[in-house]
């Protein structure tokens, strides 16, 4: 066990971050499971059979064969920074070691963080970001204390989406903005891994070369289109935009799966696209005027 670190949180007199102690353990977790034999040999003695890396080159060949798409990150990242400036007040719900704070924190005001897993804040990329201990159900702010909430891959993690999102609604200021990047469950991969819950995430290490300490388990209670809108509109939270992104690469293993995998996106639904990148306001107002709005 390792102690906990200092971190720094949120102070409601003064509007900027201060330090506080966490003397609560940080459980170390450095057991990996470790699927059968041909497996091990399949996936490359655990660096699985489609790392990140690669998973990005197939990306990049995908953007290169059809001008205009963007992977979802991309969607994501340009959803918030239209709401960046000086004056900007940000949380970042489920920050993990990093995200696209790392990239967007200098065009805000202020920023925070918030993660339930301490390993994951104390190992943070950005040292001197401020973050605390804590779970969306349970926001340690004050009423309107952000005028913007993002979160990226956590809606799927939580086991009350419901109790979180009155939390994002009630820390945003009136006209704030809620910002999100999650999986849809409609989606065939996505529905695949639903059902497979009880694998605990093994088979997302072994394929993928995800760290075991990086694997969650996925829920999926906010996952779906549908489900989305009903569950912003019971935490008083207004659609603004909802996109779905597709992304034939998470079956990209090798050349023939990436044409079969091409070839079943061009047949998805709009509904059923892999990816869910959406935009709510507290408060009322009209939809977005570049991005619309999904049904």
């Amino acid at each position: 066990m390792q102690m906990g670190r200092r971190f720094s949180v949120f102070d409601p007199s003064t509007q900027s971050p201060s330090v506080c102690a966490y003397p609560c353990p940080i459980p170390r977790n450095d057991k990996n499971p470790r699927p059968p034999a041909f497996i091990r040999v399949l996936s490359l003695e655990m660096t699985g059979l489609l790392p990140l890396e690669r998973q990005e080159a197939w990306r990049e060949r995908y953007r290169r064969e059809h001008p205009g798409w963007r992977p979802a990150t991309h969607v994501y990242r340009d959803l918030m920074a239209r709401h960046l400036g000086p004056g900007t007040r940000v949380l970042d719900l489920g920050c993990g070691r990093g995200g696209i704070l790392e990239e967007l924190r200098p065009r805000a005001g202020w920023a925070a963080g918030v993660d339930p897993d301490w390993a994951s804040l104390a190992e943070h990329r950005m040292p001197d970001f401020p973050r605390a201990g804590a779970r969306a159900e349970s926001l340690p702010f004050p009423d309107g204390a952000f005028d913007l909430v993002c979160c990226s891959w956590v809606l799927e993690h939580l086991p009350k989406p419901e109790e979180a999102l009155r939390e994002v609604a009630r820390v945003l200021k009136l006209g704030g903005h809620f910002i999100f990047l999650t999986p849809n469950v409609l989606h065939p991969l996505v529905g695949a891994n639903h059902l497979l819950r009880g694998t605990g995430g093994r088979w997302v290490h072994w394929l993928y070369g995800r760290a075991g300490a990086d694997t969650f388990p996925a829920l999926y209670r906010a996952n779906s289109p549908h489900r989305l809108r009903a569950l912003l509109k019971g935490a008083g939270l207004e659609v603004r935009a909802l996109i779905p992104v597709g992304d034939p690469t998470y079956l990209a293993f090798n050349e023939v799966l990436y044409r079969l995998s091409c070839a079943l996106e061009a047949l998805l639904p709009p509904w059923a696209k892999v990816h869910l990148v959406g935009e709510a306001r507290k408060g009322s107002g009209d939809p977005s005027p570049e991005f619309g709005e999904w049904r």
